[in-house]
């Protein structure tokens, strides 16, 4: 890991209230996953702002006990180290991952993982799964993410070794993702004001840099999840 990824450390997992803390104040990759589109942005938002009750069950204990395991496998056979770090992209400092895993290779390209457990035989990888991939790489600027799961029956492993494949990013898709993302900073903005979106003569102003304009429209969507 580099020293300005590292910088973008916002918590660790290891620490789970920090992390959930720190979680709820960004759009993270659970939280893109299941915005197909705008549609569902209002009852996105009213999901974030309530918070999340679910604490867990036999699968997801299942997975939490496995995931070790088969990040093992990854490093071991792809070079990829466990990571339990989440990360706040460049200029957004709202977008939020947390991926499995992650390593720089020798030509500077960010390359992530993301593990799975399922008792379900896929014949591609679910959607669902997809947005979060894609996101992470936005996240990171990651250039491919090994996606590594594990099939099981009975919460015992049908396999010796994971089943594993490569994702490519997909700019189109993540930009896809990142227009929801902001109409959901934007609507949780309106829920947690009660105010409309001010308005910003932002693309009015050449002389400003696109990263410098980009920062400018965070500022006020920041305050939609800040304390």
């Amino acid at each position: 890991m580099t020293p300005e990824i590292a910088a973008r450390i916002v918590a660790d997992s290891r620490d789970r209230v920090a992390w959930l803390r720190a979680r709820s104040q960004g759009i993270t990759a659970t939280d893109i996953a299941t915005i197909t589109s705008e549609r569902v942005i209002p009852r996105a938002a009213e999901q974030k702002l309530r918070g999340s009750s679910f604490g867990g069950n036999a699968y997801t204990d299942h997975g939490r006990r496995r995931e070790p395991e088969i990040a093992a496998w990854v490093a071991a056979t792809h070079g990829i180290h466990p990571s339990s770090a989440l990360f706040h992209a460049t200029v957004e400092r709202r977008h939020l991952a947390t991926p499995d895993g992650i390593t720089v290779d020798t030509s500077g390209r960010v390359l992530l993982a993301e593990i799975k457990t399922t008792n379900k035989t896929w014949r591609s990888i679910p959607r669902t799964y997809l947005r979060q991939v894609w996101w992470q790489q936005h996240v990171l600027g990651a250039e491919r993410t090994l996606f590594a799961w594990e099939e099981h029956r009975d919460f015992q492993p049908l396999h010796d070794e994971p089943k594993s494949m490569w994702i490519d990013r997909d700019d189109v898709e993540i930009g896809k993702l990142v227009k929801l993302a902001t109409a959901l900073i934007d609507e949780l903005y309106r829920r947690t004001t009660g105010k409309e979106l001010p308005q910003r003569p932002i693309e009015a102003a050449p002389a400003l840099t696109p990263r410098e304009r980009a920062l400018q429209r965070s500022a006020y969507r920041a305050l939609a999840l800040s304390d």
